[in-house]
């Protein structure tokens, strides 16, 4: 073989590993830009029962901790899918993922002082509903709620604070006359109030009439750490 054939055939040797290498760094790439997989929908009832099983496992001090995995960030990274939309109060003892045992994606939380549905926060649950697609919503109140006692004592609160007791106060008036402790009373009641007002909602009233929503309250025990549905 001539010098001159033997440069030639070192040179192309080299560019065929230098190719293949670079090939080698980019099909990763490629990989990771393919669009995430949509999950099968679950059913109104089955997402329910989703929930309950995991608030179970919480209960019972057996956590899996699903979907909180570096995969799963890489999964919904792009777009979300979650299974239920919650609205609860902002109390920080109320951590929903946690409390129902779920992970990055699986629940549209919408937490405010006294889980109301205001504008705002129903244009966010129409937003998860209609948009998103979540087949369960579910109104989550919980036991010695400030917001509440707060109504219930129709105390005199600085700024804007006030303007979610405003928000619970007919709920507490349905119930001043019934026997029993009057903010757990008025926890429930505010609970199927604020279900009452998101009813009225179009886009919510169309998904429930097709079949493709439900509407559940909830109660969450602060000293179990149990959900119990109300309504």
């Amino acid at each position: 073989m001539e010098r001159r054939d033997f440069l030639k055939l070192g040179v192309t040797g080299a560019f065929g590993i230098m190719v293949s290498d670079l090939l080698w760094q980019i099909q990763p790439a490629k990989a990771a830009e393919l669009p995430p997989k949509t999950p099968e929908s679950l059913s109104p009832d089955a997402a329910l029962q989703k929930l309950i099983k995991g608030n179970q496992r919480f209960i019972q001090h057996q956590p899996q901790y699903p979907d909180q995995s570096a995969t799963r960030l890489q999964e919904v990274a792009q777009a979300q899918h979650p299974f239920a939309t919650v609205l609860t109060c902002a109390d920080s003892r109320v951590p929903v993922e946690i409390l129902f045992d779920q992970g990055v994606g699986d629940i549209f939380d919408v937490r405010v002082a006294g889980n109301i549905a205001t504008p705002e926060i129903t244009g966010s649950i129409e937003y998860a509903v209609t948009l998103l697609g979540t087949p369960l919503l579910m109104v989550l109140g919980h036991e010695r709620c400030g917001a509440v006692t707060a109504a219930v004592q129709k105390e005199k609160l600085l700024g804007d604070i006030g303007s979610f007791v405003k928000a619970i106060q007919p709920a507490v008036t349905r119930v001043k006359n019934q026997p029993g402790d009057a903010v757990e009373n008025a926890v429930v009641a505010n609970v199927q109030y604020q279900i009452e007002q998101l009813q009225r909602s179009q886009l919510l009233s169309e998904r429930l009439k097709s079949g493709k929503l439900k509407i559940v309250g909830g109660r969450y025990d602060l000293d179990t750490g149990k959900v119990t549905i109300i309504t």
